[in-house]
């Protein structure tokens, strides 16, 4: 597909619109490569069906964001609101959690299943990663689950992340990592990117390296990046087939295994 970013930006919305619609995601009935199964089955059991069945992550941000009772919390690309409600839990009533996400029909759908929990201490808004619409050091720590990587402009996003962070403040999201790099391999880096669907989560990725450094330049510190899974060919995006046609059957194995689940944490300096 094209790299211009307002065709990147439809894209996204359109294949997530699909999902708001349907309830069926990577949580849902129909699917078997769940990143659900990182979530502990008690806690998805608390939450609206269509809440879970909503998921599309490759993670758990919860999970690695520590968080405490009373902080604030802001989720980029927050869904249907399964990390939403999840985190809404952990704060507590005192703490505060906000859902960002670009598609209207993820933000209604979330907004249905806050008041099918009953929960109250959220509140999702309309926008771009790479335009919060916050004002400067309003949040605690940051989550996202698979969502950076769908962004054109990263290093904007993660400038935006870290302007909205207090000092001090924690930046825990999972993401689809390249790692190492997608050097050395006989098919160009390129042909593997353009053959891949951007919204489908892959074609996005950026490596560790480029991870690193666009955090690094952001101003984040202390940043740790720790590989969970590495992809199977069948866990790749759909558009795998485009995929296995550029590079064959052992080009796609050895493609796979490079694209991995993430956990990404850093701090901005207090």
């Amino acid at each position: 597909m094209s790299e211009n970013p307002e065709s990147i930006r439809q894209a996204v919305r359109e294949r997530y619109t699909q999902v708001a619609e349907s309830s069926v995601g990577c949580c849902g009935p129909e699917s078997d490569t769940c990143a659900c199964a990182q979530y502990d089955a008690d806690e998805l059991g608390l939450l609206p069906v269509e809440a879970v069945a909503s998921g599309r992550g490759c993670g758990n941000p919860t999970a690695i964001a520590e968080l405490r009772s009373g902080e604030v919390v802001l989720d980029l690309g927050s869904g249907g609101g399964l990390d939403v409600l999840l985190a809404a839990r952990q704060v507590g009533p005192q703490g505060f959690v906000y859902g960002l996400d670009t598609t209207p029909a993820m933000i209604d759908l979330a907004r249905r299943n806050a008041a099918r929990a009953g929960v109250t201490n959220v509140e999702f808004r309309a926008g771009e990663l790479e335009d919060i619409p916050l004002a400067d050091q309003t949040v605690e720590v940051i989550i996202s689950n698979c969502v950076v990587n769908l962004t054109p402009d990263k290093s904007r996003a993660l400038h935006e992340a870290f302007r909205v962070l207090r000092p001090g403040g924690r930046l825990a999201i999972s993401d689809i990592v390249i790692d190492p790099d997608l050097e050395g391999l006989p098919f160009r880096a390129d042909a593997i990117r353009r053959s891949l669907d951007w919204a489908g989560c892959a074609a996005g990725a950026l490596t560790s390296a480029e991870l690193r450094r666009a955090l690094d330049e952001a101003g984040f510190r202390d940043v740790r990046l720790d590989v969970e899974y590495r992809m199977t060919p069948e866990e790749l995006p759909r558009q795998t087939s485009d995929l296995a046609a550029a590079v064959g059957g052992d080009g796609l194995r050895q493609v796979a295994g490079r694209f991995t689940s993430t956990s990404i944490t850093a701090r901005r300096p207090a």
